[in-house]
């Protein structure tokens, strides 16, 4: 097992070539995001997942999965799953039950979420989802928008860690995200770079309340390709200031921390200049994230993807980058520690029947 295994890659179809496993098994790989793309039915994705874990047992297997507009496998029984923003509505209804009936019942359902969400994935190979959307609604995003559980810090902290309880009683840990929040910026990261000019007060009192109130619950977090200039004129994922100064130190976070597509916009460029995958990769690393994300680059020849495994370990034999056994352990840390359900057994499993009756 490699000291260090930071890349968080893809692959293009619904099932491995020779080309893929020969790149899920290079030892600077640990993990795989999936996509859509990669989706027929359940009896295929679990052949698939299989697979992937066939090359290595450690890698991590990752999907964006959260409801609403984001979710990747919606159909062979796949449970649609209410966007975020449905949650932070019923919070808001108290209804005949009196004051405080209606965020009862959302943190009911946000639990029952994340078990139906965790527990079907994990049925199919899959280890781990990016979610809880922490960003706020600020009403002016729409790349964010209904994902977002509310405006209040105080629901979405709520809301979320109701969630993340659902995921890890299903067995599968989360990443709480895009740190330290994306909500208020109107651009899309995917195609722009968004700047939010607010005061690191004003970002610390609202957007990132929610990271420091949950920091004994998440396992992982993941920065936003955001610049705020009156923090540093670098994006959240590649400064050391929000990572180490302020996510590590002032708000006590000690999970993992994994950047957002290093194909994006948003992480095209450091300091106005256009980089490569490799230089965003290791900028992103010396900053403080542990593991690094590209994605959808494995189709057509996959040339940007053999770049960044190589170039990456050219730059680790250089010394641009020092591995890090602490990144490791929080790697590993994000696996799975139980065996999943089969997915038949899972349909007749009373928690999971009294989940789905919770689901708004």
């Amino acid at each position: 097992m490699t000291e260090h295994a930071p890349l968080i890659l893809d692959v293009a179809g619904t099932t491995l070539s020779a080309v893929d496993r020969r790149r899920l098994a290079h030892p600077l790989t640990g993990g795989v995001i999936l996509f859509a793309r990669n989706w027929e039915n359940r009896a295929q994705l679990l052949a698939l997942t299989s697979a992937i874990k066939a090359v290595r047992d450690d890698l991590l297997i990752c999907v964006d999965h959260e409801g609403g507009r984001v979710q990747r496998f919606r159909s062979d029984g796949f449970t649609h799953l209410p966007p975020m923003r449905t949650l932070g509505d019923l919070w808001m209804r108290d209804g005949k039950g009196g004051p405080g009936s209606g965020a009862l019942a959302a943190t009911n359902a946000a639990t029952a979420a994340g078990y139906v969400l965790g527990s079907e994935l994990r049925s199919c190979g899959v280890d781990f989802s990016f979610t809880p959307i922490l960003d706020l609604d600020w009403g002016g995003s729409t790349v964010i928008g209904d994902r977002a559980f509310h405006s209040d810090p105080r629901v979405v902290t709520l809301l979320a860690k109701s969630l993340a309880h659902g995921l890890l009683q299903a067995g599968m840990a989360h990443c709480g995200k895009h740190f330290p929040g994306h909500g208020f910026v109107h651009a899309d990261s995917h195609t722009e770079i968004p700047v939010d000019r607010r005061s690191l007060k004003a970002i610390l009192q609202d957007d990132a309340a929610p990271y420091g109130w949950l920091r004994s619950t998440l396992t992982s977090v993941m920065p936003a390709h955001v610049i705020y200039p009156k923090v540093d004129s670098r994006p959240a994922c590649f400064s050391r200031k929000w990572l180490q100064d302020i996510l590590r130190e002032k708000l006590g976070f000690d999970g993992a921390i994994f950047s957002d597509d290093l194909s994006m916009e948003g992480a095209r460029r450091l300091d106005g200049q256009l980089v490569s995958y490799t230089d965003a990769a290791v900028a992103a690393l010396q900053a403080g994230c542990d593991l690094v994300l590209l994605c959808n680059q494995s189709l057509g020849d996959g040339h940007a993807v053999d770049e960044l495994l190589d170039g990456l370990a050219q730059q680790l034999e250089q010394g641009e980058w020092q591995p890090s056994a602490d990144s490791e352990a929080r790697r590993l840390a994000q696996l799975p520690q139980t065996l999943p359900q089969a997915w038949d057994d899972l349909m007749f499993q009373p928690a999971y029947q009294q989940a789905l009756e919770m689901l708004p």
